[in-house]
């Protein structure tokens, strides 16, 4: 068995990977959420991995809210920021992996090819500089492994997919951005991937002796507009999504105009098709059906 400690277990990433199927019963998860353990108190921290004993933990846990971030610096800093550098260095401590998942707001936008791991960052958010604090601590810790993903939606939780359902059988239209590209990447995919990831490691098919960063989004490229219309054709609702420039829905936060990033590290270290994001939005889609 291998078990698997999930901070921010109650979010959609979190609830993914609780949900993903293990019909070889090879995963023992560990669910746990704010405030057992709160992950900005080292010392709780620490006392909870002595106490569970983990093989792997995958940090979840995050301030979200990015528009609230603007008003509330402090606290997206300390649990973007601080929390992933407590939980890297009690990993470290432990002796055992630690996965941490990031953003594609770590990165200005203003490109036009695909982001490279290695690409400079230029984070022009309060909540992408907290989420790139919490990297660069985890960097600092010597020890972890950081996945940037992008446009993360699921059957779970509040995310752009579920919120165009609701919206999309109350309202005859919709005026969605049409100037933000990236890749809408579904929760459970990256929940496999991380999975598939640590089934790896801990094989000792692939080692990591040092921190590293991994982007991990579905492929092809869309805009929140693309997005949308795809969500209304698929489901067959009838609100007309209209095309808006990101000037004529302003909103305290900067988002990256382009955040389209480059997987093939991921797909080659982990062996890993990446699946087409249509083709996973549909699937999830199913599965918000099936949920009714």
């Amino acid at each position: 068995m291998i078990k698997i400690l999930i901070t921010g277990a109650n979010g959609q990433l979190g609830q993914s990977l609780l949900h993903l199927p293990d019909p070889e019963k090879v995963i023992d998860w560990l669910a746990t959420d704010y405030p057992d353990p709160d992950i900005t108190d080292r010392n709780q921290v620490e006392t909870y991995i002595a106490r569970s004993k983990p093989d792997f933990l995958v940090n979840c846990a995050a301030y979200t809210a990015v528009d609230q971030a603007e008003k509330e610096p402090g606290k997206a800093m300390s649990i973007n920021g601080n929390g992933p550098g407590i939980l890297a260095g009690a990993c470290r401590k432990a002796g055992i992996p630690f996965i941490h998942i990031s953003t594609d707001y770590v990165f200005a936008g203003r490109g036009c090819i695909p982001y490279l791991e290695s690409d400079p960052v230029d984070p022009a958010s309060v909540y992408g500089k907290s989420k790139l604090e919490g990297e660069l601590e985890v960097i600092k810790s010597g020890s972890g492994i950081i996945v940037r993903t992008s446009w993360l939606y699921s059957e779970y939780g509040k995310n752009f997919l579920l919120t165009m359902l609701r919206l999309g059988a109350e309202r005859e239209s919709l005026g969605i951005v049409m100037d933000q590209v990236g890749s809408p990447t579904y929760a459970g995919d990256l929940a496999k991937g991380i999975v598939t990831m640590i089934r790896q490691i801990h094989k000792g098919d692939f080692h990591i002796d040092r921190p590293v960063i991994y982007h991990f989004c579905n492929a092809g490229v869309a805009s929140w507009y693309d997005f949308a219309s795809t969500i209304m054709r698929i489901t067959g609702l009838n609100c007309k999504i209209k095309p808006i420039r990101t000037e004529e829905y302003p909103l305290p936060a900067s988002r990256p105009a382009f955040s389209v990033m480059d997987t093939r590290k991921f797909s080659r270290d982990f062996n890993f098709d990446m699946p087409y994001w249509q083709d996973s939005m549909k699937i999830c889609l199913e599965n918000v059906q099936l949920q009714k």
